[in-house]
This record gives structure tokens, C-alpha cells and sequence, in this order.
């Protein structure tokens, strides 16, 4: 019996509910299911250009409390590896709890979509899971994850919305939806 690979594409730490509902999907397969989780690294950058973008205008015209020269990159760098690297423990450890096999999990450093296709490719995986928040934008002109995916890949690719259950996600427009 050849391994079912399937390659998780996660947003975000997934809790014990999403777990259980992505081992449901492959109960009573005859080949054993095996996962591969692909985790994004946070971005650093990323996280301190949101944090000034958060600010509004009077604060910009104030005088900055912290100036950037003092903001320490690299322990930005650390923290979101460090934050990184636990949610991908906890994944992994959601799934090992609700039954599945784990054979590989990683932080994700380059575009998600091409490590995602690299994974399947290199795997010879047979499905995708893309669990994300919603992003109704980049849904809408198919630029999220999940419709790039099935512009690169020959495999079912499913898209499911963290941390909602499978009857959440079908009563909103967002849905479930399978290639």
C-alpha cells in the first residue's frame, strides 16, 4: 500500500477543531494518510511596517516616542522565528492528537504557493489543504493562495477557513471549496 500524502499549506497555529476536522476528511481511506505542514515564516519586516501602519495621523506628526534607529530587527527576526516555530510545533502536535501521521513539517521562507507546489511535487502528494483566515480581497481577484495553487497544481486543492467548523464555513459566502 503506497502512502495518501496530503500538504497542508496553515496560516496560523492550528487548534485541535481544525485537526480534527482535516484527519475527518481522510477517515476510511484504504492507504495510510500521511501529512506534510508547511508553516510561512512571520515577517519581521512585515510586523514592525504594520505596526507603524497602525498609527494614525496625529501621531505621525508627533515626534516618534521610539525612533526606528532603536527598533532591534534582529530580536523582531528572533521573536517571529521563535513565534513561527511554536505554532508549527502546535500544529504538528493538533494533528499527532487527532490521529494523524506527520511525516514532515517546516517553516516556509520563500512565496507559500511555490513552497507549497515544491512540497507536492517532491512528496508526490495527492492532495492540498489551504487552511487560511478569510481574505475576501484577495479572493475576490483570485490572488490568494489557494487559487494560485490550482493555477500550478494537478491535485485536489481545498480550501478551509481556521478555526470554524466545516457547517461555519458552509452558511458564509467564503464556503469550502475543493478543486
Amino acid at each position: 500500500m503506497a502512502d495518501y500524502d496530503v500538504v497542508l499549506l496553515v496560516e496560523q497555529a492550528l487548534s485541535d477543531l481544525d485537526a480534527r476536522q482535516v484527519r475527518s476528511l481522510h477517515e476510511g481511506l484504504d492507504d495510510p494518510v500521511t501529512y506534510h505542514v508547511l508553516l510561512p515564516l512571520d515577517d519581521a519586516a512585515a510586523r514592525v511596517e504594520a505596526s507603524l501602519g497602525s498609527l494614525s495621523g496625529s501621531e505621525l506628526l508627533a515626534a516618534p516616542q521610539v525612533p526606528m534607529e532603536a527598533v532591534d530587527l534582529d530580536a523582531v527576526r528572533e521573536d517571529c522565528r521563535e513565534r513561527s516555530n511554536a505554532d508549527l510545533t502546535t500544529s504538528v502536535a493538533a494533528l499527532e492528537a487527532a490521529g494523524a501521521t506527520v511525516a514532515s513539517s517546516a517553516l516556509v521562507t520563500g512565496p507559500p504557493v511555490d513552497e507549497l507546489v515544491a512540497k507536492v511535487k517532491q512528496v508526490d502528494g495527492r492532495e492540498t489543504i489551504i487552511l487560511t483566515r478569510p481574505h475576501v480581497v484577495a479572493e475576490l481577484f483570485r490572488l490568494d493562495w489557494t487559487s494560485k495553487a490550482r493555477r500550478e497544481l494537478d491535485v485536489p486543492v481545498l480550501h478551509l477557513l481556521e478555526h470554524e467548523t466545516f457547517d461555519e464555513q458552509a452558511a458564509g459566502p467564503d464556503g469550502i471549496s475543493g478543486a
